[in-house]
């Protein structure tokens, strides 16, 4: 039986790479000390030849020197910086190198293609694996890259399935790692995939953890793995170059220093998910159809993709290809809204992917201005709002534009704003009929073609958008971008009882809704009869007390477990001004007159025609845009904002968690709300909706539609569901514990509580397996924990939670020194401290068990009796196994020999202790008789009269019996050769250079020779020499 490891799983991989018909190289068969090399040096990413080759056929109109022009800005992008470089390296990926060659006595510019989109077997695909790279002294050796005409465009890191050490999450690190170490490789790259070979996800270089996702079959894949689907169906060469081409954008994102308070902008790539790619490609499709000048119905369809699974984005992914599509005939495309706010979101969005788009967009500022936009020929991207298409007066709109080529693209197609039915209504003298705005933008556009995009789905009754847009073009629903990890779930809490709502003013307060179910919030505000009958009822001082008292309590308990932010919304804006005094009034150090400072803001807008009450809370549209900024960065200390209309659309804080509803909402804009706390954060396991005012019906009848409508999953669940999953997790936690009193450490003094956590730390660690699963399931009940707070059931065992919490971050001390534990991760949970333990709630290993801490490099025998007779044998052997594997971790970076041999002896121990081949003591005893091994060979550098450096090559050319070719005495003068030869030939940049490296190899190997080696074990021992000599590079040139 084949045994799974990393590099059976790499062979597997590239099995399948070969099958899609990618040509396999390994690295060190193309490196530069080689036979034939592809590389000029080791620090060389870019496979040159091949690139020039590439340029030369994709361009065979360019002159030779315009093609070494751009050959060479390719291969010198100009800074150091991994983001401005590669966004640099993508525009000329995807839109070409810019130079100018002479032709006919003029002066030329033309762009220089590196990719053939259009025609993908037109590419040269190689999977290079074990690629070596060097940089700043530093040697990483990468698992397997995707060049494409030499290009590295795609890094694979891969870990082994078995191994539990070996997980995705390790394999995202590493390339965090890689980009510190070897940063010129993500110049050029365009995908990191990350895969155990079991679980694959795929994203971009600046990508965070929780934005690697995997990529999923168009149709049902059968029984494969992760790897397998996103191998056969993302590597597709097709779907690879346009994922690449019309489905990547760079996105310059405002972050506020927490430290200067300084704003800066710094630049996050974005990758299109399988389920936006999939719809894209789609839509591009139908709108081919629709668009034809003689078969075309007009109507593209609808994308249904629910809230916080990336619409905006697939808007502008869709538009990028439909812009450059040849059959498009350079389209003009209309970005539709029908509210200013949500306007501006979506141009801010658009805008920042102006290198995709290849133009500007515009905003229309007017009717008259609209109407100048769309008089054109052809081309440009235009935002407005549907109102602008309603005509001043009549009932006709002015035709603009007969062609057939315009494409109107509207965001939340589902709105009532979009029809075309007459209503009549109310003017100065009598009444007259007005249309939907739908029925005017046919006046003005009769011929465009519309897509909807919408993130909560068409009523049933709903004819009107159907009519408009065709039917559905694709649907990702709420349990799809769950499941996916694309958003975290939302939980339902209701709390009118805690403000004394009783059902009479509830009824009242019903009644008051339908009324005005068919006015917007502005409409509201101008009817001062209704909205001083809102007031004087939801807006109760006594009831808006209550609100504010539970609503304060509630949010500083969810602080205490869970990092986050909170918005709370409310009905009108008197409501909400009235509800920030008495918050204040409770806690008045929330409030700032800065507004840089203080945690909660009031986010509206207001004239100075407004109440005095209103006038603290006026911004202007640049302060709410800074508030945003303030609110979408994690560590600003403004958590709380107030808002009645405002961010209930399009404002994503991932941070956000809780939402407080005291306003009466329904349908999509209920749903469209709830979204802004289901965004992905750190590890959140999901956000919550807090009533005030009694939407629980509501959330029922939207579900409903959602349902009707072919939607699955949930969009909600009630609180009392994560409670009951919150005491099922706790129950099994506490049975980890059968046969150990615990409950003993709650009634003890602080010295004793370490001896109970210490014994408990034991307990745990008695099996591999009772461990893994006490991680694994602590980490889901502390979750669930802090989405159950505040409630009874949650108080009642918040002690044992931080008991069991406690015991959790003790165990992860064992890892070794840097490395953090899987269950160690990027967290939102806070753990709760114990605080009679200590400030930080973690505590000294060897304090606990009673031992001075020792120091590292002096592990000496006093100690390492001490921690064989310590009583709890489980965590002695944790701390042994630590205290040597981080000793080994110095030692790999001095010598390589000695720290693979101790290694491996360390990992054979452990391997018999796991197997039961040996007990807690013998496995003691091993691990200390190690340790002393160390001490000796550290003496033995002494005693042979050599520096450290010297003795790292006598391990070398010493560490087996075919190599130990000579005495003391005659090793101790050729490594003083060696040295002298390594001393004499390292300039600066040595380590990267090729040619000064195999001049070395070549001395060495001479030099080897001459003291009786055989060639071919010279040979070998020269490349472990100068493995070494790397690795002693600084020194040797210092």
């Amino acid at each position: 039986m084949s045994i799974i490891n990393e590099n059976t799983i790499e062979l597997a991989f590239i099995d399948q790479m070969v099958d899609k018909g990618f040509v396999f190289h390994q690295g060190p068969d193309i490196a530069p000390d080689s036979d034939a090399p592809q590389r000029k040096n080791f620090d060389s990413v870019v496979l040159e030849n091949e690139l020039l080759k590439a340029i030369e056929r994709l361009n065979p109109d360019v002159p030779s020197n315009a093609i070494h022009e751009a050959h060479q800005k390719v291969l010198n992008l100009g800074t150091e910086d991994i983001m401005e470089n590669n966004e640099r390296f993508h525009t000329y990926l995807t839109s070409g190198v810019p130079v100018e060659f002479t032709k006919d006595g003029a002066a030329k510019g033309v762009n220089v293609d590196l990719l053939d989109i259009e025609n993908p077997e037109n590419n040269t695909y190689w999977a290079v694996n074990q690629l070596v790279i060097k940089e700043n002294n530093v040697n990483r050796r990468l698992d397997v890259v995707i060049y494409i005409n030499g290009l590295p465009l795609v890094v694979v890191e891969l870990k082994n399935a078995t191994s539990e050490k070996a997980t995705i999450r390790n394999a995202y690190t590493q390339i965090q790692n890689y980009k510190k170490d070897v940063p010129s490789i993500f110049f050029y790259n365009a995908l990191c995939v990350i895969s155990d070979g079991i679980d694959a996800k795929v994203s971009s270089v600046s990508a965070p953890f929780t934005r690697f996702l995997s990529w999923k079959a168009p149709e049902e894949a059968g029984l494969q793995t992760d790897l397998q689907v996103m191998t056969q169906h993302m590597f597709d060469k097709r779907v690879l170059l346009n994922l690449i081409r019309y489905c990547t954008v760079f996105e310059a994102e405002e972050r506020k220093d927490e430290k200067t308070g300084l704003v800066s902008m710094s630049k996050i790539k974005k990758v299109a998910a399988y389920h936006q790619y999939y719809a894209v490609q789609k839509a591009v499709q139908q709108t081919l159809r629709a668009t034809h000048s003689i078969d075309g119905d007009r109507k593209v369809g609808v994308v249904w993709h629910t809230q916080g699974s990336g619409k905006s984005l697939s808007m502008v992914f869709y538009s990028g290809q439909i812009i450059t599509h040849p059959e498009m005939k350079n389209p003009t495309i209309v970005i539709l809204t029908d509210r200013n706010d949500l306007d501006d979101q979506l141009y801010g969005t658009f805008g920042n992917c102006v290198g995709l788009l290849r133009q500007t967009p515009v905003q229309a500022k007017n009717r008259d201005h609209i109407k100048e936009l769309l008089k054109v020929s052809g081309g440009g991207v235009i935002f407005s709002t549907i109102q602008k298409f309603s005509p001043e007066e009549g009932n006709v709109y002015d035709t603009l534009s007969e062609r057939t080529n315009i494409v109107v693209v509207a965001d939340e197609a589902h709105r009532s704003q979009y029809g075309f039915k007459g209503r009549l209504v109310e003017v100065e003298d009598g009444s007259e009929i007005r249309y939907g705005n739908a029925k005017y933008m046919r006046d003005a556009l009769p011929n465009a073609s519309y897509i909807g995009f919408t993130g909560t789905p068409i009523e049933k009754e709903d004819k009107s958008t159907p009519a408009v847009f065709g039917d559905y073009i694709d649907i990702y629903d709420i349990k799809q971008a769950v499941d996916d990890g694309a958003t975290v779930p939302i939980s339902y809490e209701a709390r009118l009882v805690k403000i004394k709502l009783d059902k009479e003013v509830s009824s009242e307060i019903d009644a008051l809704v339908e009324e005005i179910s068919d006015t917007n919030e502005d409409q509201i505000e101008k009817s001062k009869k209704k909205n001083a009958t809102i007031n004087a009822i939801v807006g109760h001082p006594d009831r808006l007390k209550d609100v504010a008292t539970d609503l304060v309590t509630h949010f500083e308990a969810r602080q205490e477990a869970f990092e986050g932010k909170a918005m709370i919304v409310g009905m009108t804006r008197q409501i909400c001004v009235d509800l920030y005094a008495q918050i204040i009034a409770l806690r008045p150090d929330w409030h700032s007159d800065d507004l840089d400072k203080g945690m909660i803001k009031l986010i509206m807008t207001s004239s100075s025609d407004d109440p005095e009450s209103f006038q603290p809370h006026r911004t202007t549209k640049q302060q709410r845009k800074e508030l945003a900024i303030r609110m979408k960065e994690p560590s600003d200390n403004l958590k709380l904002v107030i808002v009645r209309d405002m961010w209930l659309t399009g404002f994503d804080a991932p941070s956000m968690n809780t939402m407080y509803i005291d306003k009466k909402m329904q349908g999509a804009n209920l749903m469209q709300a709830i979204a802004r706390v289901n965004r992905v954060y750190k590890d959140k396991p999901g956000g919550l909706i807090v009533d005030y005012i009694g939407i629980g019906q509501e959330l029922r009848n939207a579900m409903g539609t959602y349902l009707q409508s072919g939607g699955e999953g949930k969009a909600f669940v009630d609180i009392r569901e994560a409670i009951a999953l919150m005491q099922e997790k706790f129950e099994i936690v506490e049975q980890m514990f059968h046969g150990f009193d615990y409950k003993a450490y709650f009634k003890a003094e602080t010295n004793i509580k370490l001896q109970v956590l210490l014994g408990a730390q034991n307990f745990i660690l008695s099996s591999k397996e009772l461990k893994d699963r006490f991680l694994k399931e602590i980490t889901a009940l502390s979750k669930i924990f802090a989405m159950s707070i505040p409630s009874f059931e949650a108080d009642v065992i918040k002690d044992d939670v931080a008991f069991f919490q406690a015991v959790k971050a003790r165990i992860n001390k064992f890892n070794p020194s840097g490395v953090r534990s899987n269950y160690e991760v990027d967290t939102a949970i806070k753990q709760i401290v114990d605080e009679a333990l200590s400030s930080d709630g973690v505590i000294d290993v060897f304090e606990a068990a009673g031992i001075k801490t020792p120091d590292i490099s002096i592990l000496s025998d006093e100690f390492l009796m001490e921690v064989q007779n310590m009583k709890q044998k489980n965590v002695a052997f944790e701390l042994l196994k630590k205290l040597l594997s981080d000793d080994v971790r110095v030692r790999k970076g001095k010598n390589i020999s000695q720290a693979k041999k101790f290694s491996q002896m360390i990992e054979a121990v452990v391997n018999r202790y796991h197997n039961n081949q040996i007990d807690s003591a013998q496995v003691l005893e091993e691990l200390s008789a190690i340790a002393k091994e160390m001490r000796l060979e550290d003496n033995r550098a002494h005693e042979l009269g050599l520096t450290d450096d010297e003795y790292a090559f006598y391990s070398v050319l010493n560490q087996n019996d075919s190599t130990k070719m000579l005495d003391d005495h005659k090793m101790k003068e050729l490594i003083h050769h060696i040295v002298d030869v390594i001393r004499k030939n390292a300039t600066v940049d040595w380590s990267k250079r090729s040619d000064v490296r195999a001049k070395l190899r070549l001395t060495v190997r001479k030099l080897l020779i001459k003291y009786g080696y055989p060639p071919d074990l010279a040979r070998m021992e020269a490349d472990r020499v100068i493995e070494q000599s790397e690795l002693l590079a600084e020194s040797f040139t210092n």
